[in-house]
């Protein structure tokens, strides 16, 4: 019997990389970059958030990695599965953009054309000033986080067979 293929996944790093903290996405993405199987994309937008429903077009499964305000705990990392739950709207993300990653994935799902598993890793930040380096908190919490999304990109690339004798 012939093997389903892997599913398509893509890796987003959102926020600015000049704006301290807020350049965990990109960091975490680019150090991704030749980690991650080459059937994996992986991005760092810089444009709104609305062009991300043309980006994941396509795709089985989306992981966003993002900054989030205010801190209670710098470094904090928080993981959402929108499949079980939604984006807590006491996490603020940290765009500087007017459209956030909360209400592109809300516009995608009420135009059907969401991924079917979207996967959110925000790590609280401090300092979004621009020109500031990134903390030490967020930028410890960044090295976790790569580690993560390694794992969690391997469990989303099963295949729809595999998932179904998993079950």
């Amino acid at each position: 019997m012939k093997e389903a293929p892997a599913r398509k996944v893509l890796v987003v790093g959102l926020g600015n990389p000049d704006r301290g903290d807020d350049g965990v996405g990109p960091v975490v993405a680019r150090e991704l970059s030749g980690v991650l199987p080459t059937d994996v994309a992986i991005t760092w937008p810089s444009g709104d958030a609305l062009s991300l429903i043309a980006a994941w077009s396509g795709f089985d499964a989306v992981i966003f990695i993002d900054a989030a305000a205010p801190a209670r705990t710098p470094g904090r990392i928080h993981r959402f599965d929108l499949a079980k739950t939604e984006l807590p709207r006491g996490l603020n993300y940290a765009s500087s953009h007017a459209l956030s990653v909360a209400d592109a994935i809300g516009l995608a799902r009420v135009l059907r054309q969401a991924p079917q598993d979207i996967i959110v890793y925000a790590v609280e930040g401090a300092s979004f000033a621009c020109g500031a380096p990134m903390t030490p908190e967020v930028a410890d919490a960044a090295v976790k986080v790569t580690g993560r999304v390694v794992a969690e990109v391997a469990r989303l690339r099963q295949s729809a067979n595999e998932l179904t004798a998993d079950a």
